[in-house]
């Protein structure tokens, strides 16, 4: 089949590549005239695991990821463990793959390198979509240039922005959550030896506002994400903020993050608009389909969001598969992704004013009840993209 895909993140790669190896012929364009991820890391479950193994990216897991041993759930000031999600080897037995951290840039250029050996043409650079125009023979793109690309079926993975969903679902834009989001990498050979986290994903939890802290880079690096409820302002991956307001919303803080916040490059503290959109059951038309933040962004209180984007790719790449009309085969793959996504992300956005209660005592209640560990391990991480049934 002839394929258009708009958008080379994560998801529209593992997409490419996924319906590349089943013998379709895909062209990726991306609106970026140089291609290369923005953000920090990103964390891989088995859920996604699976499928990034299936496309050969094992090796790139094993040498530049981190495998945690668990999630630790802490109090923002003294530090108090409030829970406990085991990852390591309790992770790998019961789910089949190991649970990965990885930087976004090596995770994307790994997925990029899959896509080229598969066909060194793939990908489009510098081709920023502007219109769909869908007939019941074929669909057809029209770029900011004046040219257009004409095929059979149409997936986007254009992102929060998409200009594809406003084909498929509306032209609304996303709406902003009251939070944003500090983004840092540091060198872990900064932070002083007897402050430097565990070998896991801590999350600090604290009054209207939280941070996670993990390591990526084989352990070099120590990623740093601070949730933190401000006023609006613009939603970007690399707007630059001034250290002294991180530090001031971090202040007080348990002297494991302050020294983190301390070890910080001062000009390199970015912030950026955390949005969100409620789930919606309608991802395609009859030669256009949607998959990733393009129809279900989602916040990054699970950890999944890049995880259900890999997961979209692998499920679309096999329902067009199954030999049925294509319109059939994308109700198939939306009628089964949308449910699932969906909870993703209302719990993902529950997660925020769980990390956020004031309350000592009211937050270990709050955990104890939420149960974290058996919920995710019952029905999230179980999940198998490229076996689950589809019909």
């Amino acid at each position: 089949m002839e394929i258009t895909l708009i958008g080379a993140g994560i998801g529209g790669l593992a997409a490419a590549a996924s319906l590349i190896r089943r013998g379709h012929r895909v062209r990726v364009y991306e609106q970026a005239a140089e291609l290369g991820e923005v953000g920090a890391a990103v964390q891989m479950s088995a859920n996604a695991v699976k499928v990034l193994y299936e496309l050969g990216l094992k090796s790139t897991l094993e040498t530049t990821g981190v495998k945690p041993r668990a999630f630790e759930f802490r109090r923002f000031d003294d530090g108090e463990l409030l829970h406990e999600v085991k990852l390591g080897a309790a992770h790998e037995a019961q789910h089949g793959t190991p649970y990965y951290q990885i930087h976004r840039v090596d995770l994307h250029a790994a997925l990029l390198d899959a896509v080229a050996r598969l066909d060194p043409q793939a990908v489009r650079l510098g081709q920023r979509a502007q219109q769909v125009r869908e007939t019941p023979e074929h669909v057809e793109v029209q770029f900011g240039d004046g040219s257009t690309v004409r095929s059979e079926l149409l997936v986007g993975a254009d992102g929060i922005k998409s200009v594809v969903r406003q084909h498929v679902v509306d032209a609304e834009p996303p709406v902003f959550t009251g939070q944003v989001a500090w983004r840092l990498a540091i060198p872990t050979e900064r932070i002083p030896e007897a402050l430097r986290p565990p070998l896991a994903s801590t999350i600090w939890c604290g009054p209207k506002n939280h941070a996670v802290m993990y390591y990526m880079r084989a352990g070099t690096l120590l990623n740093f994400v601070g949730c933190v409820e401000r006023p609006w302002e613009e939603e970007s991956w690399t707007t630059r903020q001034p250290w002294s307001e991180l530090d001031h919303d971090y202040a007080g803080w348990h002297p494991m993050v302050r020294a983190v916040i301390e070890s910080a490059d001062r000009d390199q503290c970015f912030r950026w608009a955390l949005n969100n959109r409620k789930p919606v059951m309608t991802w395609s038309t009859p030669r256009v389909t949607l998959l990733g933040d393009a129809v279900h962004p989602t916040l990054p209180y699970m950890a999944q969001g890049a995880a259900m984007a890999i997961e979209d790719a692998a499920v679309l790449a096999r329902a067009i598969d199954l030999g049925k009309p294509l319109a059939e085969a994308l109700h198939i793959y939306e009628q089964h992704r949308a449910p699932r996504a969906a909870r993703v992300v209302d719990e993902s956005t529950e997660m925020a004013d769980l990390y956020h209660i004031s309350d000592a005592a009211e937050m270990r209640q709050a955990f104890r009840d939420r149960n974290i560990a058996a919920s995710r391990n019952n029905w999230l991480y179980p999940y198998d993209p490229l076996t689950v049934a589809l019909e």
